[in-house]
């Protein structure tokens, strides 16, 4: 049995915990699941068309949270806990199939995601303890960053346009690469997304664009599912936006990659997704602002 098929058979294990965990969490936090109404649609669409998205390496984070602000479906002190939990399903799909999407070394993808894994285990006791006003600022401050490094990978400023060929990390560069690999994992627990900013780590390591994907999906599957257990015992996540997330988002996710083959030229709706990062991130900020006058 090869790293790959062994951690295929984990995470797979790992989700399955997580979904009796989270059954059982469900029956325990307050309110009724109203999955049929107006509001549980627009969700299972955010969370379908998000993580159909999400496969291509767009990003579910900040679409996700522009429709949950723009059409009030969810509270801001729990979107945090929408997208790491929620997410975690869609996110685990897309990581078991994609880990073999290129021959990356097996060292340097086992690492990056125990590193990612563990930054989320610190992060995530941090995040659920911090009041509404703190994640909003600390959203739109990471959203403000993902939309600056969006730019610079579309006009291919710095090492964002620099294509490598490495298939794996090692000596400093490795070093250099769990560290970051291990705040980006920190990170994830506000809101900061880690696809775009772990593209731009693979690329300015000199590593081929094509192992982003494996290292970016296996990452994020493995600090959501380190995470997952802490906002299901705190409870802070809307209970119908994170079913709808976890259920719409995966059945989103198997669709994009039956059609990956097909895809069309994604530098349009990336630009598209850079102004509604912007958008998304000055709304956190003047909407923080406004409470503190309150």
């Amino acid at each position: 049995m090869n790293v790959i098929t062994i951690l295929r058979v984990v995470l797979i294990v790992w989700g399955l915990v997580i979904t009796v965990m989270f059954i059982a969490g469900l029956k325990k936090h307050p309110g009724e699941l109203e999955l049929t109404t107006k509001k549980g649609i627009i969700n299972g669409l955010i969370g379908f068309f998000a993580n159909f998205f999400d496969t291509w390496g767009i990003g579910s984070y900040a679409p996700s949270t522009f429709c949950y602000k723009t059409f009030k479906t969810s509270d801001d002190i729990d979107i945090p806990g929408n997208l790491n939990l929620g997410d975690v399903f869609p996110v685990t799909v897309e990581a078991v199939l994609f880990l073999s999407f290129v021959d990356i070394e097996p060292l340097t993808l086992v690492t990056m995601l125990v590193a990612a894994g563990l930054g989320a285990f610190f992060g995530v006791r941090l995040v659920t303890k911090w009041d509404v006003n703190k994640i909003r600022i600390g959203m739109g401050l990471a959203l403000f960053c993902c939309a600056i490094v969006f730019i610079c990978k579309l006009a291919q400023i710095g090492p964002f346009g620099a294509m490598g060929t490495d298939l794996g990390l090692h000596g400093v560069k490795l070093i250099i690469g769990l560290v970051v690999n291990f705040f980006l994992g920190s990170f994830m627990m506000i809101g900061f997304g880690l696809y775009q900013p772990c593209m731009a780590l693979v690329m300015l390591l000199g590593m081929s664009v094509g192992v982003a994907f494996p290292i970016m999906m296996g990452s994020c599957a493995v600090l959501m599912l380190t995470a997952a257990p802490t906002f299901i015992k705190t409870g802070r996540y809307d209970k119908n936006a994170t079913v709808m997330n976890a259920v719409m988002g995966s059945l989103g996710a198997i669709a994009a990659y039956l059609l990956i083959a097909y895809a069309f030229d994604l530098t349009t709706l990336s630009k598209i997704v850079v102004g509604v990062m912007f958008y998304t991130a000055f709304k956190m900020f003047w909407d923080a602002k406004k409470s503190e006058k309150k």
